[in-house]
Formats: C-alpha cells, structure tokens, sequence
C-alpha cells in the first residue's frame, strides 16, 4: 500500500481490521475533492465472487454509475488514494462503531468515532440491484429508444434516462394511492417526444391490473411514427399518438393529464385542458416562463432585488408557477409543487401536481394581489379558464 499520513492509515486500518473480524457493514466515500467534479461518490460493499470475498465498489457519476470489483488488498489501496484527494468525506459502518475521516480545505485529516448504527450486515449478494417499478426484463421499449441492451442490461448512456423512468413512475404511483383512477382510464400525454415517460407509465398501469387508454400528442410525426410503430411491437393496445398542436386537441373526456417540459404558455393550455376536462389528476412540468416576464414590472420594495436579470428571472417563474396553482385551486384542484429531477431538457425542473378536490374560495383574490405587486396584468391561464 503506497505511503499515506497517519490519520488516513488509522482509518484504513480500521477497514481492514473491519473486514477480517466480519464486522463491516459498508463504506461510503464522499464530498468531492478532486479536478473531476462529474466524480460524485464510492459506495463499498463486500460480495462472493467466484467463491472469493471481494470489495464490490459502485463509482457513482453525475450521469453514470460505474461497478467495480477488487480484491481486499487493492480495495484498501484504491480507498487510501481516493481520500484526501478524490474525495474529502469517508464513512465507514461497522457492527462494532461507526468511523469518520473528514479532510479540511488544505487536506488534514481528522478521525471521529460513534456508537454502531448498524445492526447487522447485507447479504453478501453479488449483481445486488435497487428495486425499480419499472423493470428491465421483458420491456422491448427500454431497448428500442437505446436505454437497455438486447439481452435486457441497462446500458452506460441509458442509466440516467432509466433512474428518470422510475422516479416519475414513483410519483404517479403514490398519487394513484392517495387518489385511485377508474379501472380504464382516459389519461393524454401533452408533448410526448419519444415516449419514454408515456410507454413506462403505460406498462406501469397494465402491470397494476388497470386498462388505460393513453394518447400521446407530440408534434413531430417521425416521432409518432416511431412510437407508433413501438407500441404495436409491444403489444400496447390502449397506447397511440397523434401529430397534433395540443392547442387543437378536444378530447372527450380525460382522468388523468399530464404535460412535461410544455414550453411557456404550452403549459397554460395543457392545465386549461385537464380543468375543462374535469381531469382527476393533472401533473405539469412547466419550462420557459417569458409570459409573465415580459410584463413584470414590480411595485414593492422588491425592485431593489429584481432589477438585476437574473433574480427577475427567477421570480418571474415562481409567480408564474404560484399562480398556476393558486388558479387550479380555484378552480377545485388541490395542489403540490415539487422538484422533479429531469435530464432531457433542463437538470432540474418543478412539478405541479393537481388531484381534484375543493375549490379554494380565496385563490382568485390572492392572484389579484400578486398581479397587483408585480404589475403584472394577466396570467396567460385565467384567460383560458374564462
């Protein structure tokens, strides 16, 4: 093992140590340190591989992650070169305490010591893998839209794209058990792209026992075409997509609405659509806030504030997406807004959730107020709902 400062070793030898006694649980590594930012975490766990226990190491990327396997003795090589210069933080869990190393900006170690807070440790599984709702096995879209390979793995490109997958269908599952569907559900997808988001969400609902009827809207008609196509391949009966504006698009009837990364007032008029509706459920990702922007002109003391670009910016989108949802609970929706993690157009976006409720008589004279402050003459979606 190359040479390292005491406090590093103490720490190293505390794995080791951990390792050979039975009593370690995990090691995780963390708070980067070094020129590669994109370099996020090291999860270590111990494994039986080929009869053999190994160090299995997750190298965990800002859009990948990486598995790696080694032998104890290189295990503890690769954790003494990566604290102090990779990463600034180290944990290491075992039945006996619970060890810290933590590196100051000008990299000196200092150790500390807690009571265990693990009381037994995993099985020592290898190929171990989160629980997603949406599985790998038997998906033929996930390997059509290149997210996993032919023999069902999910590829290096399609990580991120997959953990998106499951973390909406996460979101909508726990909605549907707060606020059930009907068993054959009407629910449209307002800017479907490809169908990524519509094909699992699709699979998801069949998968719980539901019949739903999915339409995708997408303007672009290779990519209905192709989602199209995909959906016949896979046997998706209640999935079709139509080259449509979504403006133009008057369905009969809709339980659940959703419209992800609509630009501007594309968002207004999917809101609108779901209101009208009477939709149960309306789920919006709202991107780009220029309606709103261009008219703001601050009437509080807040202008000292805004008169910088960026800030006005910024609150031009809280505003417009507060009003959003103050104007959905007056017209009996009750709201949550949330982060949702996205990497297909922006890193991050905030979602607008709406499940169908009471109305909230005094939403309407909180959204004159806000108007009133910010000059603001009027919101794109009030003049939909009139």
């Amino acid at each position: 093992m190359e040479k390292m400062n005491e406090i590093t070793g103490q720490f190293v030898q505390k794995l080791q140590k951990s390792i050979e006694n039975g009593s370690f649980v995990k090691l995780t590594l963390s708070k980067s340190g070094g020129k590669n930012k994109d370099f996020r975490n090291v999860y270590g766990r111990l494994i039986e591989l080929r009869g053999e226990e190994v160090m299995s190491f997750t190298l965990r990327y800002s859009t990948r992650d990486e598995t790696r396997n080694h032998p104890i003795p290189e295990a503890l090589t690769m954790v003494a070169l990566w604290l102090g210069t990779d990463f600034l933080n180290g944990d290491l869990f075992t039945l006996e305490e619970d060890l810290s190393i933590q590196f100051s900006k000008k990299r000196k170690p200092r150790l500390f010591s807690r009571p265990a807070s693990q009381e037994e440790k995993p099985p020592k599984v290898h190929n171990r893998q989160k629980q997603y709702l949406i599985e790998v096995a038997d998906n033929p879209y996930l390997h059509a839209m290149g997210i996993s390979s032919a023999s069902g793995n999910i590829l290096p490109a399609g990580q991120a794209k997959f953990r998106q997958i499951n973390k909406y269908i996460e979101i909508i599952d726990s909605l549907l058990q707060q606020h059930p569907l009907p068993t054959a559900p009407q629910i449209v997808d307002m800017g479907s792209g490809k169908g990524y988001l519509t094909f699992a969400l699709y699979d998801h609902l069949s998968g719980l026992g539901l019949k739903p009827a999915i339409t995708g809207i997408e303007l672009r008609q290779k990519l209905v075409d192709f989602c199209n196509g995909l959906a016949k391949e896979a046997g998706y009966t209640g999935l079709s997509f139509l080259a449509e504006d979504i403006h133009n698009f008057h369905p009969k009837r809709i339980d659940m609405l959703i419209a992800l990364h609509a630009c501007d007032i594309a968002t207004d008029i999917a809101i609108a659509k779901g209101i009208q509706s009477g939709a149960e459920i309306i789920i919006v990702a709202p991107c780009c806030h220029k309606q709103i922007r261009k008219q703001m002109a601050c009437q509080t003391d807040m202008q000292a504030i805004l008169r910088h670009g960026i800030l006005e910016e910024r609150q031009a989108e809280l505003i417009t997406d507060g009003i959003r949802s103050l104007l959905m609970e007056a017209h009996g929706y009750q709201t949550r807004v949330f982060e949702f993690i996205s990497t297909e157009h922006t890193p991050k976006n905030l979602m607008i959730v709406g499940t169908k409720g009471k109305k909230k008589e005094e939403a309407l004279e909180q959204v004159e107020a806000i108007k009133k402050d910010y000059g603001i003459e009027y919101h794109y979606l009030e003049k939909l709902l009139e």
